[in-house]
């Protein structure tokens, strides 16, 4: 290691240390100290912070989340990378929320063409557990999108606003993969394949699907689609003839889902908010979101960290390459897959 390396290596460990006894002195002096003392007795995650976007009622309040980007869980932000959509800490959020009594009610903006089964099933789940556990009342806000894993997550809220031109629906599963055999043989490549069962490489680019094997990823298909014609009908109210005419996967504007039941009102964001306070006597609340940090020079000395230290371009490509590298999974996701 040449010397410029050693130097910026001291230099690193010096503004680490300081930043952690600042964040700690920062932390004692806080003037909710105290009520951070009582969140972390109740279980909430000290390392999302929050910020203040209107009211004046902190005895009750109203939580701002936003679901931005597609919903799969691909890693959290950190000094070296960022994901336009962080599912572990939006699932934080969540958790703070069941431990915060002073939140009466929650603005979900939704942003998204949908994303993984799993991811959006663990969102649901917990927007069900804080409805069931706290009994406060869930408004969305639809973006220019939210479709497919958008609306799974949606449908749970006591009332959804769309714009006209909102893009929502895709109620549906989507699962895909490519084969490039031919191609292959085109151009000389042969593959040799050691397999345990006759199924091992199912979905491999480099054979076709047997019969045998496209019947059984049917029925997977199948089943996550009646659990998800089961969440709308639930959360909507419908029946599921209903969610059907419209459960084909076709996309529909805020118009269109206003007629098929999948949406309550037309209105934007500030219309949402403005309801759920006129409906539930929040007119005094504040509205507040989480974020990662509190800004200042704890982050700011994170960034000079990260500078010193981060990957090089070509690693920060390779990176790239290797986070998105996609095996065949189920999506319900509309758009490019």
């Amino acid at each position: 290691m040449n010397t410029k390396r050693w130097i910026a290596l001291a230099v690193a460990a010096v503004l680490l240390v300081f930043s952690l006894g600042l964040n700690t002195i920062m932390a004692i002096f806080k003037s909710d100290f105290f009520s951070n003392f009582d969140s972390v007795m109740a279980g909430k995650n000290l390392d999302v912070y929050e910020t203040v976007i209107e009211g004046e009622d902190h005895t009750k309040r109203i939580a701002y989340l936003k679901v931005d980007g597609t919903i799969q869980d691909v890693g959290s932000n950190s000094l070296w990378q960022s994901v336009s959509y962080d599912h572990q800490f939006f699932l934080n959020q969540l958790d703070n929320i069941l431990a915060d009594d002073t939140v009466q009610g929650i603005v979900l903006s939704v942003n998204t063409p949908g994303g993984g089964v799993k991811e959006s099933a663990e969102i649901y789940k917990k927007l069900l557990e804080i409805k069931e556990e706290r009994e406060i009342p869930i408004y969305v806000s639809m973006d220019s999108m939210a479709a497919s894993g958008g609306y799974y997550i949606s449908a749970p809220a006591d009332k959804i606003y769309a714009h006209r031109d909102t893009i929502t629906g895709s109620i549906g599963v989507i699962m895909q993969s490519i084969n490039y055999q031919e191609l292959a043989e085109k151009v000389g490549v042969k593959f040799e394949t050691f397999k345990s069962g006759q199924h091992k490489d199912m979905l491999s680019p480099t054979r076709e699907i047997t019969a045998e094997e496209r019947a059984m990823m049917q029925d997977m298909i199948n089943e996550s689609y009646e659990e998800f014609v089961d969440i709308v009908e639930k959360g909507r109210n419908m029946s599921e003839a209903d969610v059907k005419k419209v459960a084909d996967g076709r996309i529909l504007g805020g118009t269109k889902a206003l007629e098929a039941g999948l949406i309550d009102e037309i209105g934007d964001e500030q219309a949402a908010i403005a309801a759920l306070r006129q409906d539930f006597g929040l007119e005094d609340a504040v509205l507040f979101e989480y974020s990662y940090n509190q800004g200042g020079l704890p982050s700011l000395i994170g960034m000079k960290v990260g500078s010193l230290f981060g990957p090089s371009a070509e690693e920060k490509m390779l990176m790239k390459i290797m986070t998105e590298y996609k095996a065949p999974k189920m999506m319900y996701l509309y758009g490019e897959y």
